[in-house]
């Protein structure tokens, strides 16, 4: 791949985000979507071998479909309502329409489906991209059309995508698949509380980027992608492995850790608006996903999986990563807690 190459691709995803965040009109933030699809595919099948191509296939397939659903959704409402306005969705039919098309793109559950095997054939950058930035243009939207949207849906997705989260997790092999189930039951707490407070959901959105970045630049400084490999890992950087069980720890939301944050709010904010059992359920499944948490925690850190190793010896090799974005996105993932307050002033 040419220098250049990644600096276009880069550069459009920047683009097709920016431009769905400042349009207004459907068919410009379309068109964002569609640009932003178009710049990560060739990151996806750059090393190309068949799994990647396979998962680049799925993607561009699941994301074709999502992007034809909110375009027919949008022109109906443009028909319908004579408004190609994003905040202007009075019709139930398209708005639930595109409050689906959104839920495939960024994999919501029932419509997941693709998110684990995309996940699983990406190397740790592309897989960190898929899973961070190509979430914040279709949540965007959904924010923006969420006071419209049908209450009962966004609840079932966020209930379904919470228990389906813990519950898909709980018998991997594989830390990206594990990670997919993560992103799945953390936009399960996303969307449940988007119509009663959206900056919530914006908080529960940093929070959750901080927190993946850094499992998946750790995985990369360690080169991991299997729990077996993970139970090597502590002979060769015992700190670094210390600090990613704590960060793991926080993206299950363990208090006084950062992760903590967005689920004590959540819990508090469905309380208060008349819903509790709605956040008991939400506790309940959060137990799932901390469960697959505390089994990487125990692989990394109290079980030495059985190898002969023939080569040399990994942890005398130089590492010509560069650890300083790892260890500022470590330092944020486990101390933010204090500041809620302030986070809390920021969003609002």
């Amino acid at each position: 791949m040419s220098p250049y190459t990644p600096l276009i691709l880069f550069s459009s995803l920047g683009l097709g985000t920016t431009l769905t965040f400042a349009s207004t009109h459907w068919l410009l933030a379309w068109m964002g979507l569609e640009i932003n699809t178009m710049a990560i595919l060739p990151l996806m099948a750059n090393p190309h071998h068949p799994r990647a191509v396979e998962a680049t296939t799925k993607y561009f397939l699941t994301q074709a479909t999502a992007a034809a659903m909110i375009l027919f959704a949008s022109i109906t409402n443009a028909w319908i309502t004579g408004e190609w306005n994003i905040n202007y969705m009075t019709h139930p039919l398209p708005t639930i329409l595109i409050t689906l098309a959104l839920a495939l793109k960024i994999g919501l559950a029932p419509l997941h489906f693709w998110l684990p095997e995309v996940l699983q054939g990406l190397n740790l950058t592309t897989g960190l991209i898929l899973s961070t930035w190509q979430k914040l243009a279709p949540l965007a939207l959904l924010i923006q059309i969420a006071p419209t949207t049908q209450p009962a849906l966004l609840m079932i997705m966020g209930l379904l995508s919470s228990l389906i989260g813990g519950w898909g997790g709980l018998n991997q092999t594989q830390l990206r698949k594990i990670l997919a189930y993560s992103s799945i039951a953390h936009l399960g707490w996303m969307i449940i509380v988007v119509q009663l407070t959206p900056s919530l959901t914006m908080l529960a959105l940093m929070t959750y980027i901080i927190m993946t970045a850094t499992i998946f630049t750790t995985l990369k400084l360690i080169m991991v992608t299997k729990i077996n490999t993970l139970t090597l890992s502590w002979s060769k950087s015992p700190t670094l492995i210390a600090m990613t069980t704590i960060t793991l720890l926080s993206l299950g939301g363990l208090p006084p850790l950062t992760g903590f944050m967005p689920k004590w709010l959540i819990l508090q904010e469905l309380t208060v608006q008349g819903s509790p059992i709605t956040a008991t359920i939400m506790a309940l499944s959060a137990l799932l996903s901390l469960y697959f948490y505390l089994r990487l925690c125990y692989a990394a850190t109290l079980t030495i999986y059985p190898n002969t190793n023939y080569t040399t010896a990994p942890w005398r090799l130089a590492n010509t990563q560069n650890s300083l974005p790892t260890a500022i996105l470590i330092a944020l993932s486990l101390l933010l807690l204090p500041l809620t307050p302030m986070m809390l002033a920021l969003f609002t």
